[in-house]
């Protein structure tokens, strides 16, 4: 049965117990910003968790009481699992985590501290990286799939009155593949997607994206997407309209966002291969389907 323990009964066991140890399992940095008094830390994420722990408690059988942010959280839950299983005969869980201490009445370190709010996407215009910026893509045929990259080489989005608007242009002429080792293979199969078969890259040497708005998903959990953007999708100078999810995120310089877009190529007339355009093609038939995926830094 999993030991647990409320903020009260926390009080009473450090102000009763000198060899109970407090264990924060959060980051480094969120327990720098603020812990309860004299706990330790380490980070029930990494993968060197139990060497921390081991280095910090050496002896299984002391008293560990861990915690986390708060009871919406599995962390301190995992905690206590690794711990048990490595031989900590002693460990309980702090119920309701951080939240539950400070709505308790109970203060934390340093003197002063409070639990920061989750930082939210800031309302103005960002650049887009593009040394940090790229378009993955992925394509299939019966043998297998081939992937590689796509260089974005402008692009800005603005974010005003709860609405997103932008435009990426991408560089067709970057193209590269990832997965063919021989070179000449690989090369063979870059001038093939440059070539009017695919691309046509001399004429329509840029594809744009141009962002039109996005409207929250309703339940999202950090790590899944949290918008669904609608924009129009421009190849071979060809126009349609696409609609795709994407996670957004702030972050210290500005947003990252990551998206996957599934295309059909052939309604950017895109046919080599093609099924529904062309008879026994054999080992020709390549899948109509294409992957774009966004990997964006705006600052």
């Amino acid at each position: 049965m999993t030991c647990t323990i409320d903020p009260a009964g926390l009080a009473r066991k450090l102000e009763t117990s000198t060899d109970t140890v407090l264990l924060d399992v959060l980051l480094p940095e969120h327990y720098q910003a603020h812990h309860i008094p004299g706990a330790l830390n380490a980070c029930v994420y990494e993968v060197v968790f139990l060497e921390t722990v081991r280095r910090l408690i050496p002896n299984p059988e002391t008293p560990i009481v861990v915690y986390d942010t708060s009871s919406r959280s599995q962390a301190s839950e995992c905690a206590l699992q690794k711990l048990s299983s490595a031989g900590y005969r002693n460990v309980c869980e702090l119920t309701g985590g951080l939240e539950a201490w400070l709505a308790a009445g109970r203060p934390l370190e340093p003197a002063g501290a409070a639990l920061q709010p989750s930082p939210e996407i800031a309302e103005r215009s960002y650049r887009i990286d593009i040394g940090k910026s790229q378009v993955a893509w992925t394509g299939r045929n019966l043998n297998g799939r081939h992937t590689g990259t796509l260089a974005i080489s402008s692009g800005e989005i603005s974010i005003a009155h709860g609405q997103l608007t932008g435009r990426l242009v991408i560089d067709m002429k970057s193209l590269s593949n990832l997965d063919l080792q021989q070179a000449d293979f690989r090369d063979m199969l870059i001038n093939h997607l440059l070539s009017d078969d695919f691309f046509e890259v001399e004429h329509y040497p840029q594809a744009e994206a141009r962002l039109k708005s996005w409207s929250p998903i309703a339940g999202a959990t950090p790590g899944r997407a949290n918008y669904l953007i609608e924009a129009d999708l421009t190849i071979k100078e060809i126009t349609h309209p696409v609609q795709f999810p994407a996670l957004v995120a702030p972050e210290a310089e500005g947003i990252k966002a990551q998206a996957t877009l599934e295309i059909d190529r052939t309604q950017w007339n895109i046919r080599y291969g093609s099924g529904k355009l062309f008879e026994k093609l054999g080992m020709h038939l390549v899948n109509d389907m294409v992957t774009l995926d966004f990997f964006l830094l705006a600052v």
